[in-house]
């Protein structure tokens, strides 16, 4: 229980807090808007938009990434750092992987080379 007395409700009181609810009611135009949709992206770390991004980049198909990242992303978007950043980070691991794929499967053809060329030993009887 509060000891504080609650302050009594005049009709100064009341025109104040009705002017500050204006203040307060977040933005009214269309660029308003866009710019506090953006916000989150600030830190981003949690944003949904970079989560969406990030989850339909991981599912693109092999090889596909880059386009995709291409097409998800818009002008205003890529202007945030975050989410080029994220963008590049995906596309950069898809490049790494393949060329280490690339690298497994020559090494293998390599290996099956020398195999062929290497003289069985005669069985002694």
């Amino acid at each position: 229980m509060s000891l504080r007395k609650s302050p009594t409700l005049t009709p100064a009181l009341l025109a104040a807090n009705r002017r500050n609810a204006w203040k307060s009611t977040g933005p009214r135009t269309a660029r308003g808007k866009a710019q506090a949709r953006m916000n989150a992206l600030r830190r981003g770390d949690r944003s949904r938009l970079r989560r969406s991004l990030l989850v339909s980049l991981l599912n693109a198909p092999p090889g596909g990434v880059a386009r995709l990242a291409h097409a998800l992303l818009t002008p205003e978007m890529s202007l945030c750092p975050l989410l080029r950043q994220t963008a590049e980070v995906v596309i950069q691991a898809e490049r790494e992987v393949a060329a280490s794929f690339h690298q497994t499967y020559l090494r293998q053809k390599e290996i099956q080379s020398e195999s062929f060329l290497v003289p069985t030993k005669p069985e002694c009887y």
